[in-house]
Parts: C-alpha cells; sequence; structure tokens
C-alpha cells in the first residue's frame, strides 16, 4: 500500500522540477534578445576630420660628397731633385703660392751655356751681316760675281737664324727655371700629396692634388621617376655629422640616367656656413668621399592630412578608424606621404569628408562599437 502511494508522489515532484526548468529556459529565451539589443561600447573616442593643408614637398636622396674639380699639380721639369716641399695635406693655398721647389744648379749652368751661346751666334751673325752689305756695295764694281754676293747674303741669313735659334734656347732654359718652382695654379685646398724632399722626378709626376677653390659638391642619387621634379637652382639639405646641416644648391642635372640601376645624379653646390670667417677659411662639416643623405626643398602643394595619432601602423601597413553612422569603426587601409609637425599627408585610401577616430585609435579594432566624445570641432 505505502510503495503505491510513493510512485505517484514521486512523479508529481519530477512533473514539478521540470515545469520550473522549463519555465526558467523560457524566461532566458524571452529575455535574450532584449540582452543582445543592448551591447557596451568598447571605448570612448574622440573624432576629427581630414583637413587640406599647404605642405612643403621634399625629396630624401642618397649620395657621395666629392670635390667640384681636382686639379693635379705635376712635375714640368724632369729630371731634377726635390729640395723643399712647403705645403702638407690639407694646408689652404692661394694661386702662384710656392709648393715645392726642385734644385736649380743644373738648370742655372744650362742657362749660362745658352746664354753665351746667343751671344756667340750674335757675333757671327754681326760679323755676316757686315760681309752682306759690303758685298753688296761692290756689286756694281764687278769684284764679286752675284753668285758670291748671293752667298754672302744667304750666310747672313744663316747666322741670323743661328741667333733665333740661340734665343730659344736661352727662353727654354729660362722656362725650365722658372719651373724648378712648382706654382699653385687656383685657389684651393692640397687633398694629397706625393712630393717627397730629395727625391728626383720625371717631368709630368704628380706630385700634389688639390681641390679647387676648396668647392664640395654632393652628388645625388636620383631615380628618373623623380628627376623631373628638380631644376637648377633648388635648394637641398644634408645631415652631416654630429648633427650639423649643411646648405647646397642645385648646379645641374644629369643629362643621362645609369643603364644598370635606372638612377641619375644631381650635382649640388655645398654653401661653406657663414660663420663669421673669411670666406677663403671656412669649413665645411662634410669631408670630400663621405655617403651624406640630404633632402631637396621642392617647394609646397596642398594634401589631404590627419592628426598623426590617428593613424595607426600594423604589420608594416598604415590603417585609419572610420567611423559610422551606427557608431562602429571600420579599419580603413590608407598610404601616406608627407609629414608636418603632428599632422601626416594621406595620399590614398581616405575620402575627404571621413570621420575618424582619433584618441584610443590605437586600441580599436575593425568592427567595434564606441561612444563618441565631445572632442575638437569638425575639419571642413
Amino acid at each position: 500500500m505505502k510503495k503505491n502511494l510513493a510512485r505517484p508522489v514521486l512523479i508529481l515532484l519530477l512533473l514539478a522540477l521540470f515545469g520550473a526548468g522549463a519555465g526558467l529556459l523560457v524566461g532566458r529565451i524571452r529575455h535574450a534578445p532584449q540582452e543582445a539589443a543592448a551591447p557596451k561600447p568598447a571605448l570612448t573616442v574622440t573624432t576629427v576630420r581630414p583637413q587640406t593643408v599647404d605642405m612643403p614637398r621634399r625629396l630624401v636622396a642618397n649620395g657621395n660628397v666629392a670635390a667640384w674639380q681636382e686639379a693635379v699639380v705635376g712635375s714640368e721639369a724632369g729630371g731634377l731633385r726635390l729640395t723643399d716641399v712647403r705645403v702638407n695635406v690639407g694646408d689652404r693655398v692661394k694661386a702662384g703660392d710656392v709648393l715645392a721647389v726642385f734644385a736649380a744648379d743644373a738648370v742655372q749652368a744650362d742657362m749660362a751655356q745658352a746664354t753665351a751661346a746667343l751671344m756667340e751666334a750674335e757675333a757671327a751673325a754681326a760679323d755676316a751681316a757686315n760681309n752682306a752689305q759690303r758685298a753688296r756695295t761692290l756689286k756694281d764694281s764687278g769684284a764679286l760675281s752675284a753668285q758670291q754676293i748671293n752667298q754672302f747674303a744667304t750666310g747672313a741669313q744663316t747666322a741670323q737664324a743661328r741667333v733665333e735659334a740661340a734665343r730659344a734656347a736661352v727662353a727654354g732654359q729660362r722656362l725650365r727655371l722658372r719651373h724648378t718652382r712648382v706654382l699653385a695654379p687656383d685657389d684651393g685646398v692640397i687633398s694629397a700629396r706625393s712630393a717627397t724632399v730629395g727625391a728626383v722626378v720625371p717631368a709630368g709626376a704628380e706630385l700634389f692634388r688639390m681641390i679647387r677653390q676648396g668647392r664640395l659638391e654632393w652628388r645625388a642619387e636620383v631615380t628618373a621617376a623623380e628627376l623631373g621634379n628638380i631644376q637648377p637652382g633648388a635648394m637641398a639639405t644634408l645631415a652631416a655629422p654630429g648633427g650639423a646641416e649643411v646648405q647646397g644648391r642645385v648646379r645641374m642635372v644629369a643629362p643621362t640616367v645609369d643603364l644598370q640601376n635606372r638612377t641619375a645624379l644631381v650635382y649640388v653646390d655645398l654653401l661653406p656656413p657663414d660663420d663669421g670667417a673669411p670666406p677663403n677659411n671656412r669649413v665645411l662639416p662634410l669631408r670630400a668621399g663621405m655617403y651624406a643623405r640630404g633632402e631637396f626643398d621642392l617647394g609646397s602643394a596642398p594634401g589631404l592630412t590627419v592628426p598623426q595619432q590617428a593613424v595607426v601602423v600594423r604589420d608594416g601597413f598604415s590603417y585609419v578608424f572610420r567611423l559610422n553612422a551606427d557608431n562602429r569603426v571600420s579599419q580603413v587601409k590608407v598610404r601616406t606621404g608627407r609629414r608636418q609637425g603632428e599632422r601626416v599627408e594621406i595620399v590614398e585610401g581616405l575620402a575627404p569628408d571621413a570621420l575618424l577616430a582619433l584618441d584610443g585609435a590605437g586600441f580599436l579594432n575593425d568592427g567595434d562599437l564606441v561612444r563618441r566624445a565631445d572632442g575638437p570641432a569638425a575639419g571642413p
């Protein structure tokens, strides 16, 4: 009897538990859409619109620093011994300064011999001229034949030719004597020296190298696509060691492009700093042979810009987050260009009227729901 009563009671308890569970499940299902309809914003952000700003146009390039012109100073008097070298590498010289001196004893002896030969030739020429003159006076007397008179006249001319040859020999020895002093051909800086006291050098041997007028130039390597943007007279700024900057001006653009790397050279005259020193003593912080980086100033042009903090760099690419009408953001890939202060030019990928997330953009992901805070006024 007790067993028969326990079974209905157990069944009723199970039915009650099942009903309660079903009611709880139905309640959760009814409230689930309401909870999903009110998601929480991921972040509160300020917004900004792109602005068109007039920005400077600059072109970055690399290249070698070299001498504008390098003069080779050689020996013009062969077979002579160097007795004095008066300059060294780095010395500044002026045109006509004595750089080195050769022994002049042998040249002076040759000069004396040539001078004596000239005097002898002049005496012989004077005698021959007198003989020719006397022969001409006897022409009408018949004492001398016409052939003999012509021989005297020819002898006078030959003697005069010997005088001219002797004079040329003296001039040559005088020139050799002048060449025993090696002079600077121009103002400049000595960049190399191979002259050694006591050495006997042949004619034409290199003694010194000199940077003419101390002028240096930057030979910037520019691609063929960028070459058309650079014109003679454009200014350039080079970064020198130690943080110094050197100004330069484009002198000329190479007329050809290298067939191997498709680059052309732009020759930039480097301007010495105005440090109060005389122009010939102003020293550039750059040296010939250095490899330098610089920028060409190509004027200015308008560009679509955004604040730098609105641009997020991920995986090597630049992105901005556009705020949509439903307060969700879209990650937009863009290509950046020039920079000026805290603004970055957007070259590609962004509409001029887009509304962008500003503060907190680096913490957003594509599709995030955000709350818009009171930010700076939107740009045009």
